[in-house]
C-alpha cells in the first residue's frame, strides 16, 4: 500500500511552517518501510539571500532537516500515535555525506528507509537526489515525546 500526501496533509504531521516547512509533497510512502518525498527549490527561499548571493545553493544543514522532516512523516505514517499529543526531535545525525549543491530550480528528492525503533527513538538511513543525481545522505536518528 503507498501513501501519498499533499501540503495540507503533511502540515496535520509536521508542526514546521514557512520558511522551515521543506517538504513540499510525498509521492511515496510504504509505513513502517519507506517515505520518498518531494522539495521544490525555489529563488525566492530566504536563504538564497545569504547562502550564498553570488551562487545560490541550499545549505547542507537545510538539506539534513529536509530528511529529518520526510523522517517525521515516515515514523507518523508508520505509528498513528505519533502525532497525537507528541513531538518529534532530532535527536542524532551521522555518516552525513554531501556530493553535489543544490541550486534554485532543483526537485529535491528526499528518501527515508526505516531502519528500527526501540522504545521512542526512531532510525533511518535518508538519501537526497536531484534528477537521480545524488546529493545527500545520512542515518537519521529521532525521538518522539509527549508534549
Amino acid at each position: 500500500m503507498s501513501i501519498k500526501l499533499d501540503i495540507l496533509q503533511i502540515q496535520e504531521f509536521l508542526p514546521h511552517r514557512y520558511p522551515f516547512l521543506l517538504v513540499d509533497k510525498v509521492v511515496e510512502c510504504e509505513p513502517g518501510v519507506r517515505l520518498l518525498a518531494v522539495k521544490n527549490v525555489t529563488y525566492n527561499e530566504p536563504f538564497f539571500q545569504g547562502h550564498f548571493p553570488h551562487l545560490p545553493i541550499m545549505p547542507g544543514v537545510l538539506i539534513l532537516e529536509a530528511l529529518a522532516q520526510a523522517t517525521g512523516l515516515l515514523a507518523s505514517e508508520t505509528d498513528p500515535n505519533l502525532g497525537k499529543g507528541m513531538t518529534y526531535y532530532l535527536v542524532g545525525i551521522d555518516n552525513a555525506r554531501f556530493k553535489r549543491p543544490v541550486s534554485p530550480g532543483d526537485q529535491l528528492m528526499l528518501e527515508a528507509k526505516f531502519v528500527k525503533s526501540k522504545r521512542n527513538i526512531w532510525s533511518f538511513d535518508c538519501r537526497a537526489e536531484v534528477e537521480g543525481e545524488f546529493v545527500a545522505s545520512a542515518n537519521i536518528m529521532c525521538a518522539a515525546a509527549v508534549d
